[in-house]
């Protein structure tokens, strides 16, 4: 089978190689289509790669009816809606690290180029000036360094500052101050760095909370003199802010390589300003680093779509090869017991409450709720269902998905129990990974049971008094249904008992009716397990 992938930014001959080089994808290579023409192209294609100037929005995405993989060779994927392309199970894909280098380099020359001036000390001098008393800059070691996110980019920039002899003090909502330490860098709050920088670099992507996070209260909270530096995204700093900021002289410098809209307008209030170093999104521009993202997004594109092998996906929980072959097993229960629960008698479902214990909750907790939640809506839909778009398409009905991870119960290394809530009350399915690594049914609805998840059963409740075994028997034995295995428990007070006949082939109407007229079986449902 051939897979087609569509080029729709200027991308590298190696990178273009690497994809023309696999047996099993088609390219095309269509650089610079805008959105209503990648709208109308975009229909046939199965992978999408691109760099910063393709915009893939929901309009785009809309008549994406086959694709399965976005690939931007860069790590911003700000031209992605990737909340619409996860509601269409596409996957999107980045290149994280490889212009992480070349990012950072360029916020320490930034940094050089504003604490010193060059710029306009080139300029004014190959303009015939010799203006040395003019462009008297400021040393950079000694001085304190605050680096906003310390990601990929924000470690380097943060290990070159201490190779230029200044104090690195850092800011990350997630990076604990035990691996801060152990990196150089002392872990302090927002408020901390604005108080103690000399300079301020920002690494972070753009999203709500970033948003003008230097504004004018941040700027006032910062030292007289501070430099700014943003290599990261347009729209982290106000404009207008550090327009009054640098005007007023409590911002000595600001270095920009990024706007809130680009190419920035020529009149831009910042480009007058003399304090102001500026250029043109630079920040992954060099040789290197086109080389690198181009050649990595293209592998990335040809795993996924010829081996199924997911790397550095934005919108799907990242896992390491050896964790992915232990939590793989538990996919495969957690998709069947969802199937399960969605063939039963449930009306208006309003919440999916996926646990996972043990070794399942220890590893992948969140692959193994949306493999869960895909099974539930894919046997109560009758069509597939992406486990990237089940809990949007989950959420899209009313129905609210939780994830929860506890210590496995006793007798057990590692459950997937699945509950479902409904106006009549919470229906549950509880699996596990047996012996042999098959899927096993180890619990219904409160009730320990043991059946294997695979192939067709039948899921009877009915009344606990002898004969009932037999009489189910005789009646499969006459419609030729081989039992494969059978299961049955009574409940706590005796008076009901629950039953799961694995069996070798399909019921027939006719063999389900004669069972249901039987005066013991309160209900008897053909189920698919796996």
């Amino acid at each position: 089978m051939a897979f087609k992938v569509l080029v729709s930014d200027k991308l590298s001959e190696d990178g273009l190689k690497v994809l023309r080089s696999a047996a099993e994808i088609e390219v095309d290579y269509r650089p610079g289509l805008n959105e209503q023409e990648l709208a109308d192209a975009i229909g046939e294609y199965d992978g999408l790669v691109i760099r910063s100037g393709s915009k893939v929005t929901a309009k785009v995405l809309a008549s994406a009816d086959q694709l399965r993989v976005i690939g931007r060779a860069g790590i911003g994927v700000d031209n992605v809606d990737v909340p619409a392309a996860s509601k269409r199970g596409i996957v999107v894909m980045n290149t994280p690290t490889g212009n992480a280098v070349t990012t950072a380099e360029h916020a320490i020359a930034l940094l050089m180029s504003t604490a010193r001036m060059i710029p306009d000390a080139n300029l004014t001098t190959k303009g015939g000036k010799w203006e040395k008393s003019k462009y008297q800059g400021r040393e950079i070691a000694g001085k304190t360094l605050g680096v906003i996110g310390l990601g990929n980019i924000g470690r380097i920039v943060a290990d070159r500052g201490m190779g230029l002899q200044m104090k690195v003090i850092g800011f990350d909502p997630v990076l604990t101050a035990e691996r801060a330490s152990e990196l150089g860098i002392e872990l302090v709050s927002l408020d901390d760095l604005f108080s103690r920088a000399d300079f301020i670099t920002i690494h972070t992507p753009k999203t709500a909370e970033t948003s003008n996070l230097l504004n004018d209260d941040t700027f006032a909270k910062m030292k007289d003199g501070v430099f700014i530096i943003n290599a990261a995204r347009g729209g982290i700093v106000d404009e207008a802010a550090l327009e009054r900021a640098v005007k007023s002289k409590k911002v000595a410098g600001a270095a920009l390589d990024v706007f809130v809209k680009e190419p920035v307008d020529p009149n831009h209030p910042l480009l007058k300003l003399d304090q102001v170093v500026v250029t043109p999104h630079l920040g992954a521009s060099t040789h290197e680093a086109q080389e690198r993202v181009a050649i990595e997004i293209s592998e990335q594109v040809v795993d996924y779509l010829v081996r199924g092998v997911v790397r550095n996906a934005v919108n799907v929980p990242a896992i390491t090869p050896e964790v992915a072959k232990k939590v793989e097993p538990f996919l495969a229960v957690a998709k069947r017991l969802g199937g399960l629960l969605g063939q039963l008698e449930i009306k208006q479902p309003r919440e999916i409450r996926v646990t996972c214990t043990g070794e399942a909750g220890e590893h992948g907790s969140k692959s193994i709720a949306r493999a869960a939640i895909a099974g539930f809506l894919e046997r109560m839909k009758n069509e597939p269902v992406n486990p990237l778009s089940a809990p949007y398409e989950a959420q899209d009905r009313g129905i609210q998905t939780v994830e929860v991870v506890e210590t496995a119960p006793p007798g057990y290394m590692a459950t997937v129990r699945i509950a479902v809530y409904d106006q009549s009350g919470v229906h549950t399915a509880t699996g596990t990974v047996g012996t042999e690594g098959e899927p096993r049914l180890v619990g219904l609805d409160g009730r320990p049971v043991d059946a294997l998840l695979e192939g067709d059963a039948l899921l009877m409740k009915n009344s606990n008094t002898p004969g009932v075994i037999g009489a189910v028997g005789t009646i499969l034995g006459k419609f030729k249904v081989n039992i494969a295995r059978m299961n049955v428990r009574p409940g706590p007070d005796g008076a009901e008992a629950i039953g799961i006949w694995n069996v070798d082939s399909p019921l027939s109407e006719e063999a389900l009716a004669e069972i249901r007229k039987l005066p013991q079986i309160k209900s008897a449902t053909p189920v698919k397990l796996g």
